[in-house]
């Protein structure tokens, strides 16, 4: 089951996790900042014919001669965008990245919605394939529940610049954008997420992968079907290989938290074995100390392949 009997009892848990951890300081507690008519002194700006003149800095003026308007920050609530990966890599091994995604999407909606920010689902493979648009107030967690439990890992592929212009496209306001992925495509991270950055919104990427993908169990002769292209390859697979594999696999970890440790980007790294809430509380204790960091939850251990049953 996607959602189980005491699932709603665990979202209430983490939102009351997510005031204490976060503070009013990031994710559901945090308000975008405008210029606008606001009482937080933001800067200057030169005066131009028509704008109001209580907005004029009369001290400049009287001591430098220059005609200077104040500009004030204004608080906005928080648009909060969920990107969920839906192609079908997301499907290995019976689904359970796919489940462990929803179960996490519904839970940052949930803590987001609870603290009265705007919420908007996006559910993407080779472009957008499914939207639920912005909506506020913890009783729409039912609706988006229904719209993740619909939602199936069949995209053709993995197309995360696609996924993420289509999204721009529409012309959403800054804010928070939460990309959950395994980030499996050839094509990199590092385009989608400069278009974020470059758009001004802030990004963390939740990563979540199978613990055989990570480390296969694999020896001897295998025929390995791409899930999302559907190419067969028969290959006999060397322990060398798999060792060469490893590194590859890690290789690539390291080089998204590297990314996103670079751009001030978070990263929450996790095998699909994970519950949703630790997972969430990783996501929210990385964050907590106000840093871009990257966390990973551990790999359990496999027992070797002579040790196996």
């Amino acid at each position: 089951m996607l959602f189980p009997a005491d699932f709603m009892t665990r979202l209430e848990y983490l939102s009351l996790m997510s005031r204490r951890v976060f503070r009013g300081q990031l994710l559901a507690q945090r308000r975008t900042r405008e210029t606008g008519a606001g009482i937080e002194f933001a800067d200057h700006r030169e005066y131009a014919a028509g704008d109001d003149l209580r907005y004029l800095d009369w001290n400049i003026y009287a001591r430098h001669g220059d005609l200077l308007i104040r500009r004030f920050q204004e608080e906005q609530d928080l648009h909060v965008y969920l990107l969920l990966d839906c192609s079908r890599s997301m499907s290995f091994e019976n689904g359970s990245k796919f489940d462990l995604a929803r179960q996490v999407a519904a839970a940052l909606a949930y803590i987001a919605l609870a603290d009265l920010d705007c919420t908007a689902l996006f559910a993407f493979s080779a472009g957008i394939t499914a939207r639920l648009p912005l909506t506020r107030g913890r009783e729409q967690i039912l609706p988006i529940m229904r719209f993740l439990e619909s939602l199936t890992a069949c995209g053709s592929s993995t197309g995360l610049t696609q996924g993420v212009a289509e999204f721009l496209h529409l012309r959403p306001r800054p804010g928070l954008v939460i990309m959950i992925s395994d980030l499996f495509d050839p094509g990199g991270i590092e385009q989608p997420f400069d278009l974020l950055r470059f758009r001004g919104f802030d990004v963390h990427a939740i990563q979540i992968f199978h613990e055989l993908e990570a480390r296969p169990q694999l020896v001897g002769d295998a025929q390995l079907v791409d899930l999302e292209s559907g190419s067969e390859t028969r290959i006999t697979v060397t322990e060398q290989q798999l060792a060469d594999y490893h590194q590859l696999f890690t290789a690539h970890q390291t080089a998204v938290r590297n990314y996103c440790r670079r751009y001030g980007l978070g990263c929450t790294q996790s095998p699909a074995s994970s519950s949703f809430d630790a997972l969430v509380m990783t996501m929210m204790n990385s964050s907590a100390g106000d840093q871009a960091d990257s966390r990973s939850i551990p790999l359990p251990r496999f027992p070797s392949n002579s040790q196996r049953t």
